[in-house]
C-alpha cells in the first residue's frame, strides 16, 4: 500500500501587536508627556528660544521693541510673584495628592471588598472628571471662611485650588501605586509568605521598597502635568502668573502688540521648568526599566 507523502508543515507567522490609537479602548500612557518632552532634542529647544523674539517682533508690528521694553520691566514681578506661586501651588497639590493617592492605591490592592469598592469608585470618578469643573465646584461649594473655637479662619481661593488639583492627581497617583505593586513578581509574595511575614509586613518591608523606583518616573510625569495645569487657577481669580500677566498688560494699555511677548514669556517659563523634569524622567525610566 502506497503511503501518501505528508504535506509540508505550515507554521503560523508571529504578528506584532497592533498599536491602537488612544481613545479606541487602549489605556493611556502615564509617561506620554515625559516621553514627548524628553525626546525633544536640546538643540530644538535652543532654536525655539532663539526664534521666539523674532516671532514676537513679527507679530507685534512696529511697536514690538516698545512692547519688549515693557515686558522687561515686568519680568521680575511676573516671575517672583506669579510663576513661583504656580510652582508653590503645584508642590502643595502634588504633596497632598501623593499622600492621599498612596493610601488609595493600597486600597485598590486590598482583599477587602468593603475598602476596595469605594476606593475604586473614588479613583474612577476623579480620573475621569474635568479638572476645571472640579475647580469651579470646589471654589463654589467650599466656604470662604471657617469658624472654629470662636476663631474665624479664612479659606483663600488658592487653598481651594490646591485641594481641587490634588483630588484628580491623587486618583492618578493611586493607579500608579497600584500598577507598581502589581508589577512586583508574585514570587516575592510567596517568598515572604513562606517566611511567615504578615501581609502588612510584606507590603511595607518588601513590596513597596521595590516599587518606589518603578513609580518615580510616572510620578514625576504627573507632577509636570500638574504644573502645566496650574494656569487654570487664573479662571478662579487666583493671582498666579497668567492673572498677573493679564493685569500687567492692562496696566500698559492692553495693546495688541503686548500679547505675544507677555504670554510667550509665560510659555517659556513653564517650558523651561517642565523640560528638565521630562528629561530626568526619561533617564529614570531607562535606568529603572524592568529587563527580562
Amino acid at each position: 500500500m502506497a503511503v501518501k507523502p505528508s504535506s509540508p508543515r505550515k507554521t503560523m507567522d508571529v504578528l506584532l501587536p497592533v498599536a491602537r490609537p488612544f481613545g479606541s479602548g487602549s489605556l493611556p500612557d502615564d509617561l506620554f508627556l515625559a516621553r514627548w518632552l524628553g525626546n525633544m532634542p536640546a538643540s530644538w529647544v535652543l532654536l525655539g528660544l532663539a526664534l521666539w523674539p523674532t516671532f514676537a517682533l513679527a507679530q507685534s508690528g512696529p511697536d514690538a521693541y516698545n512692547a519688549f521694553e515693557k515686558l522687561l520691566r515686568w519680568i521680575p514681578f511676573l516671575f517672583m510673584q506669579g510663576f513661583l506661586f504656580n510652582v508653590l501651588i503645584s508642590v502643595l497639590a502634588m504633596a497632598i495628592g501623593t499622600v492621599l493617592g498612596t493610601f488609595m492605591g493600597l486600597g485598590l490592592t486590598t482583599r477587602s471588598a468593603l475598602i476596595r469598592t469605594p476606593v475604586q469608585i473614588y479613583v474612577t470618578f476623579f480620573r475621569n472628571a474635568p479638572w476645571l469643573v472640579l475647580l469651579f465646584i470646589i471654589l463654589l461649594a467650599f466656604p470662604f471662611q471657617v469658624t472654629a473655637f470662636g476663631m474665624v479662619i479664612p479659606v483663600p481661593g488658592w487653598m481651594k485650588t490646591v485641594i481641587g488639583l490634588a483630588l484628580p492627581v491623587s486618583a492618578n497617583i493611586a493607579e500608579v501605586v497600584r500598577g507598581g505593586i502589581q508589577s512586583v513578581p508574585t514570587a516575592q509574595w510567596e517568598a515572604a509568605e513562606s517566611l511567615a511575614f504578615t501581609r502588612r509586613q510584606t507590603m511595607w518591608q518588601i513590596i513597596l521598597p521595590q516599587c518606589v523606583k518603578r513609580m518615580l518616573p510616572p510620578w514625576m510625569n504627573w507632577y509636570a502635568i500638574l504644573t502645566m495645569s496650574t494656569p487654570l487657577c487664573s479662571l478662579l481669580g487666583v493671582n498666579e502668573v497668567i492673572s498677573l500677566t493679564r493685569q500687567a498688560m492692562e496696566a500698559e494699555g492692553n495693546r495688541p502688540e503686548l500679547l505675544v511677548p507677555f504670554y510667550g514669556f509665560c510659555l517659556i517659563l513653564f517650558f523651561l521648568y517642565c523640560y528638565p523634569i521630562a528629561r530626568f524622567t526619561r533617564s529614570l525610566e531607562r535606568k529603572f526599566a524592568v529587563r527580562s
